[in-house]
């Protein structure tokens, strides 16, 4: 719409007053309006200057939060292949065990079938899971600029600190003043406010005030030298394209950081809604896990003594294995969230103080809505 405004405006007729004396030399000019438009167009681009900064900085605060998601899942990956590979062993052993007595006339068909499905689907979940690592790591490196092939040597899974909600529900206040994308707004929009005032200034008439010197008609070598000034009329252009474009970037701006902020506002709320049925799905569990293993050592010795069959004894085995399965899928959960959490917050990030001269309603205006 500003730019249709613009189109449509004729040009400025001029006014141009010298008084001359005739004198041979160069003139001097000085465009009046360029000096009352020099702050603004400093504080502009000071601002736009701190935007991108700001911009750079979420960029790669998002690269770290991409590199850790990659790390957990890469570690708690190799925690399932690990009891993947034990629960195939347990099934191979009973599988070859089995298909040895069918083979001598001690076991039917149906009693194969089971073992075989299992260790299928086993195989399946370790091939998917082995696919799914050289990915993960693959993308680690690339992050990294390392080469897709290097072995990064990767820490032990890390502990899982306590999720203080209460804590992050009162950095929201703080939210904008830590999060480099929030922070860069902000910049953007101050640039875009110094650039509405500067608009603003240039509906002054354009005017120039100096000494000038043009030739003369009656002596080649003469020249007039004196008052010179230079006005636009504003008559048809006083820069109502320019000031309507300003403002309506501006707008734009002020909308984008409410609904980056809302979103945000969102986000968290709902990872926080997460981590915590998560953590009590975890707490659950351990009496349950607890109890498998228990069991587990029970059976493994009446087994090594002969007083259990191999069927049975496999069976609480890989029971087992599939709730310690559980429990490490839980704990990645926990910590993706925790990543996420991290990343959403700006946790770590130093609190910026941007200077006074916020716009109107609070900064860029609208209420934050409590989780």
């Amino acid at each position: 719409m500003a730019q249709v405004i613009q189109a449509g405006i004729l040009p400025n007729p001029q006014a141009d007053v010298t008084y001359p004396f005739v004198i041979a030399g160069p003139g001097v000019m000085q465009n009046v309006r360029a000096i009352l438009l020099l702050d603004t167009k400093r504080d502009a681009a000071q601002n736009a200057a701190s935007q991108i900064y700001a911009t750079l900085l979420w960029q790669e605060w998002q690269t770290i939060g991409k590199a850790r998601l990659l790390f957990v899942d890469i570690i708690s990956g190799e925690r399932t292949r690990m009891l993947i590979s034990q629960s195939h062993k347990f099934l191979q052993e009973r599988f070859d065990l089995t298909n040895r007595a069918m083979n001598q006339g001690n076991a039917t068909l149906s009693a194969l079938s089971p073992d075989l499905i299992a260790l299928s689907d086993l195989e399946n979940a370790s091939n998917n899971l082995e696919r799914l690592q050289l990915s993960r790591r693959q993308q680690l490196n690339a992050l990294l600029g390392l080469a897709p092939g290097a072995k990064l040597a990767l820490a032990a899974s890390p502990d899982l600190p306590r999720i203080d909600s209460s804590a992050i529900r009162r950095q929201l206040a703080t939210l904008a003043d830590r999060r480099p994308d929030l922070v860069a707004l902000q910049y953007g929009y101050r640039s875009e406010d110094a650039k509405v005032r500067e608009a603003i200034l240039s509906q002054f008439p354009n005017l120039s005030v100096g000494v000038a010197s043009v030739g003369t008609s009656n002596s080649i070598n003469s020249l007039t030298f004196g008052p010179h000034v230079t006005m636009d009329l504003p008559i048809f252009d006083r820069n109502q394209g320019g000031v309507a474009l300003e403002r309506a970037t501006r707008e734009q701006l002020y909308r984008e950081f409410n609904a980056r902020i809302s979103a945000a506002t969102g986000e968290i709320g709902a990872l926080l809604s997460e981590q915590s049925l998560l953590s009590r799905q975890l707490a659950d569990l351990e009496p349950r896990l607890k109890e498998a293993r228990l069991i587990a050592e029970k059976t493994a010795a009446a087994f090594a003594q002969g007083t259990l069959d191999e069927r049975s004894y496999v069976d609480i085995e890989v029971a087992r294995l599939t709730r310690e399965r559980e429990k490490i899928g839980l704990q990645q959960a926990i910590l993706e969230g925790q990543v996420g959490l991290a990343t959403l917050v700006g946790a770590g990030m130093p609190q910026i103080e941007i200077e006074p001269d916020l716009p109107p309603a609070g900064r860029l205006g609208g209420p934050r809505t409590p989780l």
